[in-house]
């Protein structure tokens, strides 16, 4: 059994989720609080499309906007997937050419020893539990989510990255039959693959989480299955969907963004509404399902745990 401390971050569960869908799952969150199901259960969990997590006694968030669970229909509906289309409404429709089966990550870069993991056996060893998270995209509209994953930090503790790595980079999947855009080559909408970056320090925060599902079931396709990054203090785009490769290097990523326009996106995307986009206010969002727009809080609420990361830097050009 593990348990797990309240940390400043969590969001009270029986608060923020529907009724009816809260105890919906609790007939299968039976293993008490701050508890964890073994790696079987796990396994077996996952064949059926239901993760079994730590059921968390969260502390209430401070949050004046008294955050609300956006609903499963809504999250897995309205998603930034280039690789399927530019339409977020497009997006569901098309992912069923994603074939997770037999996924594999490969590990390479500064670390004691490169090699490929294989997505069904690696998930048998990592503790998995649920992270209620705003998540903010950069166009300015956002949600909350309840992700199912486990820390990044576990899986750079367990490649054993060398002490030159200072930076991890990701790359989603590059399957020209499986992503409809990617295959359009010259009139795609973004080169590909996808690539993302992280800070050492930014990969190794608690807050930082690879989320393997949401609303306790196996994540989507068009979320970004099998696997994604979860950066909840960064715009959604840092987000990397379907990741294929993680490297461990000394140099600052170029990330996808960055590398498409440079003079509208930068390499650390931390949320920071004092800081607009050059075509659009950051200041508000719109949270989905809303019709009024809320202010953007600075890093989306996560300044406490992640303010000291970027202490000495200004945040007018590290954007």
């Amino acid at each position: 059994m593990n348990i797990i401390n309240k940390k400043s971050w969590h969001i009270d569960e029986k608060e923020v989720t529907p009724k009816e869908i809260f105890e919906k799952r609790r007939t299968f969150l039976k293993l008490g609080a701050a508890s964890i199901v073994s790696t079987a259960s796990i396994v077996e969990a996952l064949a059926k499309d239901q993760l079994p997590i730590k059921t968390l006694n969260y502390k209430q968030d401070k949050n004046p906007q008294n955050l609300k669970l956006n609903s499963y229909e809504q999250i897995t509906s309205y998603n930034n997937f280039y690789e399927f289309t530019t339409s977020k409404e497009g997006v569901k429709p098309l992912a069923h050419t994603l074939n997770t089966n037999s996924w594999d990550i490969v590990i390479d870069g500064l670390v004691e020893k490169e090699m490929i993991l294989r997505f069904d056996e690696f998930i048998k060893k990592v503790d998995l539990e649920e992270r209620i998270y705003r998540f903010r995209c950069v166009e300015g509209w956002s949600m909350v989510v309840p992700w199912i994953g486990f820390k990044l930090s576990d899986l750079i503790k367990y490649v054993k990255p060398l002490s030159s790595a200072k930076y991890v980079y990701f790359e989603t999947l590059f399957d020209d039959e499986m992503f409809p855009d990617q295959a359009r080559k010259y009139f795609s909408a973004i080169s590909y693959p996808y690539v993302e970056g992280l800070r050492m320090d930014e990969a190794m925060n608690d807050l930082t989480i690879l989320a393997v599902g949401l609303y306790g079931s196996s994540m989507p396709k068009q979320n970004g299955a099998p696997i994604r990054l979860i950066v909840p203090w960064k715009y959604g785009f840092k987000s990397i969907k379907s990741i294929a490769k993680i490297s461990f290097v000394d140099k600052e990523p170029l990330n996808s963004w960055q590398r498409e326009n440079p003079k509208e996106y930068g390499f650390y995307a931390n949320v920071n509404p004092n800081v607009d986009h050059p075509r659009w206010s950051q200041k508000k969002e719109r949270v989905l399902g809303s019709f009024f727009k809320q202010n953007t809080l600075m890093f989306n609420g996560y300044e406490k745990e992640v303010a000291h990361l970027y202490k000495d830097m200004d945040l007018t050009k590290y954007i």
